[in-house]
């Protein structure tokens, strides 16, 4: 049933199916596709190239972001955090503070349970002398009771916007507005694949075996009688024998009901008499595909790869095109996801640097959409496709050599075959004309060095020439 209820019979519903293995199979490849967990470095990385202040505040910047990730201890439990951010679609944490020392910033980030935190807004109206309702003030606050939280709850603690990081999946179904996770519509894949499993070994265990069928001959005796008289025989002439799972015994125990039982059939007077017949076993026992299209559907909800479900298939690192389309989309789905993740960085580093007086609140939000987050990469695509384009336009340009200077000016090839902007074409120039200027003087002081050298060596035949021919010599002095 993936029809919308409530947050918390949603996150239920969400718990619930990640248990099951096909779906936690696909939970956890986009979950170590999204992470990667590296000995050497840090899984995520702030990048704040594109950030228009100084220097100092960038600094000052990166080391509140790396405190965050301590406070979080992303380097131990990313994958715990994606991974429950992932199924649950919200991740709530609440921020404190030493009252002793509020400056020194965030004390402790502590992990809520989405179940017992709701988000509140008072929305207060007037109405105009026209009669218009007009917004007067809105109240927005969270509501946090341990017990849990329903629709109906008004009870619970008071908690201000700033004392809570939050950081949404970023799917709201526009019907309800409610916020949604990403596993919502596997929900019907996945209850459907354990049905038609459950009812695929319910006809195995069933039809597995051959069934024998009895027709008893009860000749003229009435109704009671004649199934009295069945009964009699089949308690006569069965034998039940039983395998006892714990000690390994067979045995004959007629206490327990068998799951293969056989067919006892009363049959009257002008009948062809008591008949023995069987029932031959199921004969397609071995067809799994509906199973596989079911398990195929779950990874298609996912949108992971359907190659990845199968065990046989290997990775081999080629060329570009020999990656199939399927990898590429999941590619650009978990960097959607990647920035939509990020949000849980932003959020608790706006906190720290509000309240360690690095910054106002309102000067965040203007460079906010300027910083970037880099995780650590383990799909090699981006790499084997920006390696083949650059090999294409190098292979362009040693094709227009000769034409340039005659139909094509360098600055064209750079712009419209190397694909370079200005600001890249200026800081390849002045990287081209420092290393030109270093091999210069490198040249003419290895110039100087040996005109020096010469110098000295003529000077020393000079002066030394006359006793050189006097002194007898040796091989060793010559």
């Amino acid at each position: 049933d993936a029809s919308l209820k409530n947050e918390n019979d949603l996150i239920r519903r969400y718990r619930e199916i990640s248990q099951y293995c096909d779906c936690d199979a696909a939970i956890e490849d986009i979950v170590n596709e999204a992470l990667i967990s590296d000995e050497s470095k840090r899984p995520v990385e702030i990048i704040l190239d594109d950030l228009k202040v100084s220097s100092g505040i960038k600094n000052k910047i990166s080391d509140e972001f790396i405190e965050v990730l301590r406070l979080l201890k992303f380097n131990d439990k990313g994958h715990e955090i994606f991974r429950q951010w992932y199924i649950d679609g919200r991740l709530y944490y609440q921020v404190l503070f030493d009252e002793a020392n509020v400056k020194a910033g965030i004390h402790e980030l502590r992990f809520i349970d989405p179940r017992k935190i709701r988000k509140i807004k008072n929305i207060k109206k007037e109405k105009t002398p026209a009669g218009v309702e007009v917004i007067k003030t809105i109240d927005e606050f969270y509501l946090y009771n341990d017990k849990g939280m329903s629709e109906q709850s008004t009870q619970g603690v008071k908690l201000p916007l700033d004392s809570v990081v939050h950081c949404p999946s970023g799917v709201v179904d526009s019907n309800s507005g409610l916020m949604l996770s990403h596993l919502h519509k596997a929900i019907k894949p996945t209850n459907q694949l354990k049905m038609i499993e459950d009812s695929l070994v319910i006809y195995r265990i069933s039809r597995a075996p051959e069934r024998r069928i009895f027709y008893i001959d009860v000749g003229n005796l009435p109704k009671v009688k004649a199934e009295q008289y069945v009964t009699d025989i089949m308690n006569k002439f069965r034998n039940k024998i039983v395998y006892d799972a714990t000690t390994g015994e067979v045995r004959d125990d007629r206490k327990h009901m068998s799951m293969m039982e056989d067919f006892w059939m009363p049959r009257r007077e002008g009948g062809k008499g008591t008949e023995i017949t069987t029932l031959p076993g199921g004969q397609n026992l071995g067809d799994i595909e509906d199973i596989q299209y079911f398990q195929n559907k779950l990874y298609h909800a996912l949108n992971v790869p359907v190659g990845r479900l199968q065990e046989q298939q290997g990775f081999s690192i080629g060329r570009s095109v020999e990656i199939s389309r399927d990898e590429i989309k999941f590619h650009k789905f978990v960097s959607r996801i990647r920035k939509k993740f990020s949000t849980l960085f932003l959020d608790a580093m706006r906190v720290q640097l509000v309240a360690k007086n690095i910054m106002r609140a309102d000067e965040w939000d203007e460079i906010k959409q300027d910083i970037q987050f880099q995780f650590v990469e383990d799909n090699h695509y981006e790499e084997l496709k920006e390696n083949e384009i650059l090999m294409a336009r190098l292979a362009t340009v040693q094709q227009m050599e000769p034409y340039i200077g005659k139909f094509y000016s360098m600055d064209w090839v750079k712009r419209n075959v190397l694909q370079q902007t200005q600001e890249e074409i200026e800081d390849m120039q002045a990287q081209m004309d420092s290393e030109e200027e270093y091999h210069m003087d490198f040249a003419s002081r290895d110039g100087e060095l040996a005109g020096a050298t010469q110098a000295a060596q003529q000077n020393y035949l000079q002066a030394n020439a006359p006793q050189a021919l006097e002194a007898p010599t040796t091989n060793t002095q010559q």
